[in-house]
């Protein structure tokens, strides 16, 4: 069984931390290296943490190194920006896109890429006409393979207090069974589920470019 590296940016989100706990526990990967900010207290003989400056794309390249598999749950809010939207592309645009043409270089065969649903490269909405740049560009690089996952409202317990998620949870959680049919893709998801689902599509190894939403993701994880 070929064990493999695996590239984690945002390994301190709501994503990100579950995604972090079930590569430890996948036999599968035997490295994942973090590219973070800060400084983390992570202990474990898996875990390789690098502290990158992602202003600079070559210290991004001297910490990317090697490895298989790049999994991107990086992200940003208005509130973090104060509303500079060229500061909120920064983080959720060029920092996937720039690791993402550096993995093809250092010979990374698959790419993972939390987005939303909605995504579209033409939306009226700031956010998700974003989130579908990002999927058009990273989804024409040359990777073995590409998964981009878009969940709706993401269920769990932050690290930050955000009231209007909190609010939103309480509301789409009590009528979530009204959304049926093509309204599905919608329905809330916990944040633990998007992760065991990019694990999961990572270890079956198949090419091509993949699109998951709310049945799919859930299908996934069985």
């Amino acid at each position: 069984m070929h064990r493999k590296t695996a590239v984690v940016l945002g390994a301190t989100g709501l994503i990100g931390q579950h995604l972090v706990q079930e590569l430890l526990e996948n036999e599968y990967f035997n490295r994942v290296r973090l590219l973070v900010r800060k400084p983390l207290t992570i202990n474990h003989p898996k875990i390789d943490i690098q502290v990158v400056n992602f202003n600079d794309e070559k210290d991004i390249a001297a910490r990317i190194d090697i490895g298989d598999v790049i999994f991107c749950c990086i992200g940003t809010t208005r509130k973090k920006v104060k509303g500079n939207k060229t500061e909120y592309r920064k983080v959720d645009y060029d920092i996937p896109i720039i690791t993402a043409r550096l993995g093809v270089q250092h010979g990374f065969s698959q790419f993972l890429l939390v987005s939303a649903v909605g995504a579209n490269p033409v939306a009226a909405n700031f956010y998700l006409q974003l989130k579908g740049c990002i999927e058009e560009d990273i989804t024409a690089l040359p990777f073995e393979s590409i998964h981009i996952f878009r969940p709706s409202l993401l269920l769990g317990n932050r690290q930050e207090f955000r009231l209007g998620e909190r609010i939103a949870q309480v509301v789409v959680k009590a009528t979530s069974f009204l959304l049926i049919g093509a309204w599905r893709k919608y329905k809330p998801i916990q944040a633990a589920d998007v992760a065991k689902s990019m694990v999961a599509a990572a270890n079956r190894e198949i090419a091509g470019v993949h699109m998951y939403e709310y049945d799919e993701m859930k299908t996934l994880i069985g």
